[in-house]
This record gives C-alpha cells, structure tokens and sequence, in this order.
C-alpha cells in the first residue's frame, strides 16, 4: 500500500507542480506536461517485456530492487539540479519500475493469503493507489509550493525506502511460477482477451471527456473557478470510497462488479452530457457516479485477470496496465482531435460512447474452457 501510494503520487505529481517547475527549469508548460505523458507512455510500452524479462527472479529480491530504484529516482532532482533532461530521464526510470512493480505486486500480495480473499487483497493494495489522487498530489502540490518542487519528490523516495525495508524484512522468499497466485485459476484466452480491452476502452472514454473536466464546469457548468478544487477532491473521495467497499465484493461477484462499474462509467459521463448547463446538483451527482465507477475499475479487472489469464499473472497484470495507459494516453489525444468538432461538453458524450464498448466486451459470454476449468464451487461465483 505504501509503494502503490509513492509511485501514483509520483506518476502524477507534476499536473500540480507545472508552474514551479517550468520557473525553475526555465522550460515551457507543455515541456513539464511531457513528465507525465511521457511517464505514461513508458508504463504502457514496457509493462510487458520488463515483467517477461525478471520472470525467473524471486519476486523479494525483485521488489526490493524496485523499491530501490524507485527511491534513487525520486532524490536523483536534488543531486542534477536544474536539469530538465536530467529530470526526465529520472521519470523514464521511476516508469520503469513502476511498470514491474504494477505487473509483481499483485501476485505476491494475493499469494500470501487463501484465494477466496482475492479480491479483498487486491482492494487493500489499490487503496494506497487511490490515496494518492485524494490525499498524495494535493498535499505533494503544496508541499512543493511552499519548500520547492524537490521536496515532495524527496519525502516520497523515503516512502519507498520505508515500504523497501518492511518487504526485505517480511516477505517470504518464492520460487517464482508457485502458489495458487502464480497462474490463472481459470484460464480462458478470449475471456482474458475481453478484460483487456474492457480496460483499454474504459480508459479511453474516461480520460476522452475527463482530460477537460475543468473547462467544462468553468465552461458549461458554470462553476466559478474557486470550486474546482473542492469538485476534483469530491471526485477523489468518491473514488476512494468505492475501492474500499469494492474490495470487499470482489470475492463473491468477480464478473458482476466491473460491469456494474462500466455501466456506471457510460451513465455517470452521460449524465455529465446531458446536464451540462441545466443543473449543478445534477452535475455533482454525475461527478461521484463517475468517480465511484471509475475509481475501482481498474482493481476489479485485475481481479479478473487472475482468473482468465492463460498463463502467468504477473505477464497478465502487466498486459492490462500496459492497456490502461494506451486507453489514457489515447483517450487524452482523442478528446483534444474531437474537442474542435463536438466541444467540450460533446466529449463526454463520445466518452460514455466507448465505455459503453467496455460493458459490452465484458458481457461477452463465458467460454468453455474457463467453464471446463473453473468448475464447482467457481463456476457458481461466475
């Protein structure tokens, strides 16, 4: 939970730093908007060979030398001083480890405890993630502000190094492919095919309309720019919530939950269409619904591809992180091609459009072999 909090702080730190650290660095907005683009672009470009790469390594020893890595990257701003390309090569390096870290963690998290609390452990991992949208960018922002854009950067690489020492000096040492964890438990190739663009269409249409969420409550809204803040951070909390409950469901309805989720991503930004103008409290609620469907989705189709995968987890996790930033990043470019065309509020209307897609991929009816494999007392939880 600490390391999944250090690095989607990380990942996502600069959005509220640009100012400072275009000032410092004396480079332009969209150069620091590149730290995060491009940090995105090398989670979804190496997710797979990184994690087929260090398959053979004990999965210890292996998130020690993530963890590692993770915090020499975080202090590496302070010691290369006003460096941009030194900074961005610091990030492509932090991408990196965390594209494995993504694609390993799950496995040893879930392999500690019995498969029937799956899905709660994957919660409790994705908790710290969530925190991070809620509580780590907004405190990173203004701790940044106030002592210098290194700072937060250096207090989170101590995070890693806390989350470093509990896992060298706690986690068992495995023989990696072992444990009920290692492998899908009921492999099926076009299920595990579904999950995967489930996911890659669900960030898509999200992050098509949410990339202008702020210009479209200063804008269609008419929400006073004040109250921005306070709308991002309902959002957030409402996402965070819906993990922690989700956890909690994961184990009894693994193939209910995120199709109720993308069902609730198509309404929440539909309603965000159709309210545009007409209604802050209709705005609002649009908002939490979105942000309750969005914020455990991703969680919940992990949990599935420790189901469906048709071979190792850690190469099956890592695939779907890697789908996730190819659905941000493309979600993000679509929204800006389309924005000319059908305007700001039109964008959630395309957005509820592709998760909708996300629904129906999920919906795709069961395949013999997951049916043949599952069998008794799985079969009845699908």
């Amino acid at each position: 939970m600490l390391a999944a909090f250090a690095f989607n702080t990380t990942e996502n730190l600069p959005i509220g730093l640009l100012r400072p650290i275009s000032a410092d660095l004396r480079v332009s907005l969209p150069a620091v908007g590149l730290l995060v683009t491009g940090y995105g672009v090398t989670v979804a470009a190496t997710s797979l060979p990184v994690a087929q790469v260090t398959r053979a390594i004990p999965r210890r020893h292996l998130l020690t030398g993530v963890l590692a890595v993770f915090a020499l990257a975080s202090w590496a701003p302070l010691a290369i001083g006003r460096s941009y390309p030194g900074l961005l090569a610091a990030r492509i390096v932090t991408a990196l480890a965390q594209a494995l870290f993504w694609a390993v963690s799950g496995p040893v998290a879930v392999g500690l405890f019995p498969p029937s609390r799956r899905g709660r452990i994957i919660g409790l991992v994705s908790v710290g993630g969530s925190l991070a949208q809620v509580l780590g960018v907004p405190a990173g922002t203004w701790l940044g502000i106030a002592w210098g854009w290194h700072t937060p950067f250096l207090v989170l690489g101590g995070v890693g190094l806390v989350a470093l020492a509990v896992v060298a000096a706690l986690l068992p040492t495995t023989v990696p492919g072992q444990g009920h964890a290692a492998r899908g438990t009921a492999p099926d190739a076009r299920r595990f095919t579904a999950v995967l663009a489930a996911t890659a269409l669900s960030a898509t249409g999200v992050f098509t309309g949410f990339t202008y969420l702020t210009a479209f409550l200063t804008g269609t809204g008419r929400f006073p720019d004040a109250s921005v803040s306070v709308l991002l951070t309902v959002y957030g909390g409402a996402g965070f919530a819906a993990v922690v409950l989700a956890g909690t469901v994961l184990d009894r309805s693994p193939r209910a939950v995120p199709a109720l989720l993308a069902a609730g991503q198509t309404a929440g930004l539909w309603g965000l269409y159709a309210s545009g103008g007409h209604g802050r409290a209709v705005t609002v609620g649009a908002l939490v619904l979105l942000g309750v469907s969005t914020g455990p989705f991703f969680m919940a189709t992990q949990n599935l591809v420790f189901r469906t995968v048709p071979g190792r987890t850690e190469l099956g996790l890592a695939g779907n992180s890697a789908a996730f930033n190819v659905g941000v990043a493309a979600g993000a470019s679509a929204g800006g091609l389309l924005l000319p065309t059908v305007g700001v509020r039109g964008l959630f209307l395309v957005g509820g459009l592709v998760t909708a897609l996300a629904l129906a991929a999920l919906l795709v009816p069961v395949g013999r072999a997951e049916g043949a494999v599952t069998g008794g007392r799985d079969s009845r939880h699908e």
